[in-house]
């Protein structure tokens, strides 16, 4: 078998960790102009912005750089009557992007997930190696990993040889 999974990094993004209570979810979500996801691992996406629902009250939410500060914006009008917290995390993350036939197969060989059990459009928190990241399957052979840029050499190197290991047949 040909091995042609890639791994690539995906350029910077604008990130928030958006927290609140339940009652003021479609206030967020009109503000937002997306659905806050309403259980855990689900992800909404609409006009470049994606929200993956973290916990019981917690979001991330990705864009573009550029659209960072109408997100502040629009959510801080709306702070008064919906109270939230909106921490912007953008450089303390970056991302790497698995896509091929042997993509599962690849992430497996450092996450003990099942990931045949995360279906397309879902992410969660998790493990890789010993580092923790935020997984979502984009499709069915593509997978996203958000992870601290303290951690980003070691998860990226881990990926690499593991890569190297299938090309090799090993």
């Amino acid at each position: 078998m040909v091995f042609n999974t890639k791994i690539e990094t995906i350029p910077a993004a604008g990130r928030f960790s958006l927290r609140c209570k339940e009652q003021n979810v479609a206030a967020l979500s009109q503000a937002l102009g997306l659905t806050l996801p309403a259980k855990i691992s689900e992800q909404s996406t609409a006009d470049g912005r994606s929200l993956l629902k973290l916990g019981p009250d917690e979001w991330v939410l990705t864009c573009s750089t550029q659209d960072k500060p109408a997100i502040e914006d629009a959510l801080a009008a709306v702070y008064p009557n919906a109270l939230h917290n909106l921490t912007d995390i953008s450089s303390r993350e970056m991302s790497i992007r698995v896509f091929g036939d042997q993509a599962e197969e690849l992430l497996s060989t450092s996450c003990p997930r099942d990931l045949a059990q995360l279906t397309p459009g879902r992410g969660v928190r998790t493990i890789f190696d010993s580092v923790q990241v935020i997984l979502t399957r984009e499709a069915e052979n593509q997978f996203r990993l958000d992870i601290w840029r303290s951690f980003f050499p070691h998860v990226h190197g881990l990926l690499k040889a593991a890569s190297l290991e299938f090309e090799s047949g090993v």
